[in-house]
């Protein structure tokens, strides 16, 4: 006999154990939940991710009979919640609300991350995608994505962008039309997106991807200037303005978006996992939810654990290739 194979006794015994913990864990699901649920949003309070998370959190809790607590644990650029979240014991009591900064595109701006979200995370369900609106100061003259993409060609080193951030979308989308175009457009990085807008409409810097619910009131007064929209639909909150695609910037760049998602941490049973994506669709095909999410300028998805994993997969490549081509580095 072989000495490295194992008993049939310890094989049993090994069985029992492994059907014990699925018995364990289908009970718990079954009874899930039975205690009130802390809903992470790892930004400050008062922000888009914050709303949306109270006004998920309360149908949750609504439909499910315990109490979703919003916990704001904000810093680094999501990492200091989303961190917590993926230490907390897998029970479904613990759920992240996040963008995809921290759930995706930080990994490859910072050299180190407490937390790996494939390895320590699951995750659950993509809530809404979050476009922005290309906008350009009125003194630009052009109205089109193939006229703005000329200009900066034809203006090389008198063109500077902004962003809310080092790594933003903003920043990397930014940056590759300056590449593409050979454009050595300037980046100014700012503290929030407020602060951008600002020195856009006075001018200081002459184009930003910008977030509907900013801009929409600048464009609509005639102080900005929409160029186009990311992403491969219209903005529900700015129908007459059509996406760069359509207008033949096809670039990786300017289709994918940021987004919103719901993880939990790693090993979290199944049943249970599919228990919360079940309610934050329920949740989210209500109508006044799809109300309040497309005014903030986010376009609602439709999605489940699978759905998510095989966008998270498709896009990951696409985002490390666009911060690789930024430059972007943050300690």
């Amino acid at each position: 006999m072989n000495a490295f194979l194992p008993s049939r006794r310890t094989c049993l015994r090994v069985a029992a154990s492994a059907a014990a913990l699925f018995g364990l864990a289908a009970v718990h699901a079954q009874t899930y939940p039975s205690k009130p649920i802390r809903l992470v949003v790892p930004f400050p309070a008062g922000g888009a991710t914050d709303v949306l998370a109270r006004v998920i959190g309360e149908k949750m809790a609504a439909s499910m009979g315990q109490p979703v607590i919003v916990d704001n644990k904000a810093g680094a650029a999501g990492i200091i919640g989303t961190d917590a979240v993926a230490k907390a014991a897998p029970d479904g009591y613990t759920i992240v609300l996040s963008l995809s900064n921290s759930l995706l595109t930080n990994q490859f701006l910072y050299a180190k991350l407490p937390y790996d979200t494939e390895r320590d995370l699951t995750l659950v369900y993509q809530i809404a995608a979050a476009p922005l609106v290309l906008v350009v100061n009125p003194s630009v003259p052009v109205k089109t994505g193939p006229e703005l993409l000329k200009y900066v060609s034809d203006n090389k080193g008198k063109v500077a962008y902004g962003s809310y951030g080092i790594g933003a979308y903003p920043h990397l989308a930014g940056a590759h039309m300056s590449l593409t175009q050979q454009a050595d457009m300037n980046h100014v990085a700012y503290k929030g997106e407020a602060p951008m807008i600002q020195d856009l409409l006075g001018g200081q810097i002459q184009m930003a991807f910008a977030s509907a619910l900013v801009a929409k009131p600048h464009i609509e007064a005639g102080k900005l200037k929409a160029i186009g929209v990311t992403g491969d639909r219209r903005m529900s909150v700015l129908p007459n303005v059509p996406t760069l695609a359509e207008q033949g910037l096809k670039d990786e760049a300017y289709r994918v978006t940021g987004w919103l998602a719901i993880a939990v941490p790693a090993k979290t049973p199944k049943p249970i996992v599919e228990r919360i994506a079940a309610e934050v669709r329920k949740a989210t095909q209500q109508p006044d939810v799809q109300s309040r999410i497309a005014a903030m300028g986010f376009e609602v998805k439709d999605s489940s654990p699978e759905i998510f994993a095989e966008a998270y997969k498709k896009e990951r490549p696409i985002w490390e290739r666009l911060i690789k081509q930024s430059g972007a580095k943050l300690e």
